[in-house]
């Protein structure tokens, strides 16, 4: 088979039974659950089941999707001292077995690991098999695991350029990260629904401030410090502080100034997006792939507790090229808002950033991804 397929092959050529193993968090959920609609649509009869580890958000997020999902007992290693280290190898080895039954059971022509605890023995298990595998990485920075993982992947799908450092160049294939499609729209004629759908004025320059489907307690803490600056009214915040802090930022709803709009979680992101001047995010992966994509200036502000300090380098691959603004979790208290509402101020800076920062979109990652798919499939 040759190294790339053209087009009206690719469309002949159709995968029937996928694994694709990862999960923790929405930054590796959406974009597996991406691949496999995907795939679905090139072919509605192909057979998809998903391996997570038992208790992380995959094992609901992905039925309520419509697929089927094995759990492996699978854990992380604790970074503070806890008797569940103990445990660690033996869940390993569990996870080991199960994964490599599910999948001498399940036969699948292709194995693809999107990042989590899942992946890990899913993918190894894949390869003593000889089933092909492919690697989704969504961050500038790759964890150990998929490092070592690559070495008998046949593709590696990566998001940002100058990944030969960690890979073979010669499985690199740039393709992005899988957005939510209603992404890929003109957001700029949504501005007057996105106003209504919000109770908030079209008119007034909007910060977004969106710290994850869970929620950044750096962000909400600088948000609430902030709120007296907002009671001017001349800028209005639309604010996502997450599932996690609903309860507690409900006990002052009510005292919120009237341009201060609060919400745990936004479906509308489409919405959200076409309203905002200025965005305050975290700098998870999917996050940053569609900033890329809507190209609205943006301040990220990284998460600490992520391994291997991912976030901070994502940050880091836009800031250096003048693609965004980094305000570390540290000085988030201090600095945040007050850079934000500068921003907010400065048009030209503005119009800089969106420049920059559309460099970096891809918005074509889900096709290019599943071209790679077939690519690498044992077909």
């Amino acid at each position: 088979m040759s190294k790339r397929i053209n087009l009206q092959a690719l469309k002949k050529m159709k995968l029937t039974k996928v694994i694709i193993s990862g999960g923790g968090t929405g930054g590796h959920i959406f974009p597996a659950l991406a691949i496999a609609d995907e795939i679905k649509r090139s072919n509605s009869n192909a057979d998809i089941l998903f391996i997570g580890a038992e208790g992380k958000m995959e094992m609901e997020k992905v039925p309520q999707a419509g697929y089927p999902i094995v759990g492996l007992p699978i854990m992380g290693l604790q970074r503070k001292l806890t008797l569940k280290n103990l445990l660690l190898p033996f869940k390993i080895v569990q996870s080991l077995a199960k994964a490599f039954f599910v999948i001498r059971r399940f036969k699948p022509e292709l194995v693809i690991g999107v990042g989590g605890y899942a992946s890990g023995p899913t993918l190894q298990m894949a390869q003593l098999l000889g089933v092909p595998t492919l690697l989704q990485e969504q961050n500038s920075f790759p964890g150990k695991t998929n490092q070592i993982l690559a070495r008998k992947a046949k593709a590696i799908c990566v998001a940002y350029p100058n990944m030969e450092k960690f890979f073979d160049p010669k499985k690199i294939k740039l393709t992005g990260n899988p957005v939510r499609a209603y992404l890929l729209q003109d957001l700029s004629v949504l501005k007057a629904e996105a106003a209504q759908h919000f109770g908030l004025d079209p008119n007034k320059a909007t910060l977004f401030v969106m710290g994850g489907s869970l929620g950044a307690k750096t962000l909400n803490l600088a948000l609430r410090a902030a709120l007296p600056t907002f009671e001017a009214g001349t800028v209005q915040v639309l604010w996502q502080c997450g599932k996690s802090y609903e309860q507690e930022l409900a006990q002052f709803e009510a005292s919120l100034p009237a341009n201060v709009k609060v919400f745990p979680f936004i479906q509308r992101m489409d919405l959200a997006y076409a309203l905002s001047t200025v965005i305050i995010s975290r700098a998870g992966a999917l996050s940053v792939s569609e900033l890329a994509l809507v190209a609205k200036p943006t301040i990220l502000v990284p998460s600490p507790n992520v391994a291997e300090d991912h976030q901070t380098k994502n940050a880091r691959a836009l800031v250096d090229r003048s693609a965004a603004i980094l305000v570390t979790d540290a000085q988030a208290s201090e600095k945040l808002v007050a850079t934000a509402l500068d921003l907010i101020s400065d048009v030209a800076k503005q119009q800089e950033l969106s420049a920059a920062l559309t460099s970096f979109a891809l918005p074509n990652a889900t096709n290019a991804i599943m071209e790679v798919c077939i690519n690498s499939a044992k077909l």
